[in-house]
């Protein structure tokens, strides 16, 4: 089996897109990609679009390949679809419609969502002129989707999980269940997995910075790696800088690897979102850069390095 993680935080973008490929299947997970439109009052730096831009391009050359077989939609948030009212750093939903049509999809269901989730659906059914199936708790193959479960400790919006299968391989990919979802984590245990990827918690956000969703995220995570030889954690987890110590700190609990999904990858760290107020210091913009790039003005080639990190190795 083939894993490629396309998009993730520590790979410099908010998605948790992910390529699968099995002897018969060639398989897309989340195709989407946001770059958080506003963080620490900053837009996203042109360093950041610059990689956002070559993670767009990953996901689309695989969008247009004739070998893709399946398509997977684990919730309908901006940075897991394409979407109808895309912003400049997004996956515009009108622009790839047509790579959609030979593809099965495999979707969450309009069960559990909120409102604007549920009108998002009805626009991507509209734009891509194809229904999206309810797929929980349905198999094909080396594929398996779980019953839906929160989106972390928010109940009005649920995700789908997959499994993928082949040989002794079984990788899951849990997105946004945050680690704050135990009856998530219980399910992914009876699929007995040797590889998962999932979000961690939001601790960027001041709600989520508390003792006891850290103390529930950590014996989840723990829980988890006992049971898989291979945590990938990553996604909201590395909107902040701790991120990568509580995987560290992870790590040096469980007998197995956690790691986040550069590493997966073999790629360096790099949490643009969090740093984005360093990326401004050190790597100054003009105020007027962003309506430029808009209107095709401006483009990102003077800002292809920053620190060790070159655009270039993330392509």
């Amino acid at each position: 089996m083939l894993i490629k993680i396309l998009g993730a935080e520590s790979l410099g973008v908010r998605s948790l897109c992910v390529y699968v490929e099995t002897k018969d299947r060639k398989i897309l997970i989340d195709p989407g990609i946001a770059l958080g439109y506003r963080r620490f009052g900053l837009l996203p730096h042109p360093f950041q679009v610059a990689i956002g831009y070559n993670v767009r391009a990953k996901i689309i050359s695989i969008l247009k390949s004739e070998m893709l077989t399946d398509i997977v939609f684990s919730h309908y948030h901006g940075d897991h679809v394409p979407l109808p009212d895309a912003n400049p750093f997004q996956l515009d939903a009108y622009q790839i419609s047509e790579y959609f049509k030979k593809p099965k999809l495999w979707c969450k269901s309009s069960d559990h969502l909120s409102r604007n989730m549920m009108v998002r659906r009805e626009q991507l059914m509209r734009i891509l002129q194809r229904d999206l199936p309810n797929s929980e708790r349905k198999s094909d193959g080396p594929l398996m989707f779980s019953e839906p479960v929160s989106h972390g400790m928010v109940k009005k919006n649920h995700v789908m999980m997959t499994r993928i299968e082949e040989n002794d391989t079984v990788f899951v990919h849990a997105s946004d269940i945050q680690l704050l979802n135990h009856d998530a984590i219980s399910m992914i245990v009876k699929w007995k997995p040797t590889i998962v990827l999932v979000s961690g918690p939001p601790f960027y956000l001041k709600q989520y910075q508390t003792k006891e969703i850290y103390d529930t995220a950590w014996k989840n995570a723990l829980e988890l790696s006992a049971f898989s030889s291979t945590l990938i954690i990553d996604h909201h987890l590395c909107r902040s800088k701790e991120g990568l110590k509580f995987i560290s700190d992870l790590s040096n609990n469980s007998k197995n690897k956690i790691i986040c999904a550069a590493k997966f990858m073999n790629k360096e760290p790099m949490l643009l979102e969090a740093f984005r107020r360093e990326l401004y210091g050190e790597l100054p913009v003009d105020p007027n850069w962003h309506d430029l790039y808009t209107n095709g003005k401006k483009n990102t080639d003077s800002f292809e390095v920053w620190r060790n990190f070159k655009v270039d190795n993330y392509k």
